[in-house]
């Protein structure tokens, strides 16, 4: 019966990794199969649940810095992010109270609103954005 448990959580944990893809579970399938392993050898079943602890602290301790670093230690931006803090051409006048403003950014441009709700920059002023609400640029003068 104990197997078949371990064997199911074994699983259970590839499942949610697999359907994650971000490093949530793999540790809890170690410890699984280790338990399973000790079943399997006719380990009292004490020993499986310690083991499935202790395998899934150590795997975690010792191997997760290790695939933090280097899993996905490429990580780029996302557009929005790499936006904020950059200088921008203003490319149409931002004006708040009557809604208009682009500007653009990265060879893109986006809907520009100032960071003061009276402040307002004329075509080709350079601002700095600040922020990104939704689909709008926040710029303030630079």
């Amino acid at each position: 019966m104990e197997g078949i448990i371990w064997l199911g959580l074994l699983i259970i944990f590839l499942v949610i990794e697999i359907i994650t893809v971000g490093l949530t579970s793999i540790w809890m399938a170690g410890g699984a199969f280790a338990a399973f392993i000790l079943h399997l050898l006719g380990v009292e079943l004490i020993w499986q649940i310690a083991a499935f602890f202790a395998v899934s602290v150590i795997l975690i301790l010792y191997t997760r810095p290790f695939a933090k670093k280097f899993i996905n230690s490429n990580q780029t931006k996302t557009n929005y992010e790499g936006v904020i803090g950059k200088l921008v051409k203003v490319t149409e006048r931002i004006d708040n109270i009557n809604e208009t403003g682009t500007a653009v950014v990265n060879g893109q441009e986006w809907t520009a609103r100032a960071k003061q709700p009276t402040e307002i920059f004329e075509e080709n002023t350079i601002v700095r954005v600040v922020d990104v609400m939704g689909v709008k640029l926040i710029v303030e003068k630079e």
